[in-house]
């Protein structure tokens, strides 16, 4: 069993902004949100909100897209350019994707990859809201052992060193960084 991360790890970059960016140019509209969203980005850095809260108001423009069949035409463009090709080299049929990203989002990045199981953040596709706790840091770790208590995962690729907690548990850690997977000792 291999574990990923997926933003910067298999995914040049951050997905989650690369969608954005994709629905702007599809839904130029959705730039008159950009204050409200600057001020969620404000409110956490002044620590008035916490990263879920801040991921909320980024994840406001949901409500005037559809956010699943736009997610499906971006990774069916996406996919092609921003996978990094060693990923193809370590695929297994039991992976497991560990991601702060949205669920419903990488839903089919997951499914195009040949990705079967799937750890993310629960966001809800028609409103933004979270509807559970960010999985990032310590969070990846508890929400992989819940679903997979007796795992011995073989591998683990991460690109951050906030995903230790979940990479530990594998038996050799590569961290990845500019698109290539180091062994860590």
């Amino acid at each position: 069993m291999n574990i990923y991360d997926f933003d910067g790890t298999i995914h040049r970059g951050d997905s989650s902004f690369a969608f954005y960016r994709y629905c702007l140019l599809h839904r130029p509209y959705l730039i008159f949100l950009l204050p409200v969203q600057l001020l969620g980005a404000l409110a956490y850095m002044l620590k008035l909100t916490d990263l879920v809260g801040m991921k909320q108001f980024f994840y406001l423009y949901f409500r005037w897209i559809d956010a699943e069949k736009m997610a499906q035409r971006f990774w069916e463009q996406d996919i092609p350019k921003n996978i990094y090709p060693w990923f193809y080299e370590h695929h297994q049929d039991d992976e497991v994707l560990v991601s702060a990203s949205p669920e419903f989002f990488l839903k089919y990045a997951c499914d195009a990859l040949g990705i079967k199981h799937l750890i993310a953040s629960k966001i809800d596709p028609k409103t933004g809201k979270a509807l559970g706790p960010n999985v990032t840091g310590k969070e990846k770790e508890r929400q992989f052992l819940a679903v997979f208590p007796d795992a011995k995962p073989l591998n683990s690729f991460y690109d951050k060193d906030k995903d230790l907690y979940v990479s530990n548990l594998a038996e050799h850690r590569f961290k990845v960084i500019k698109g290539i997977p180091f062994e860590q000792v």
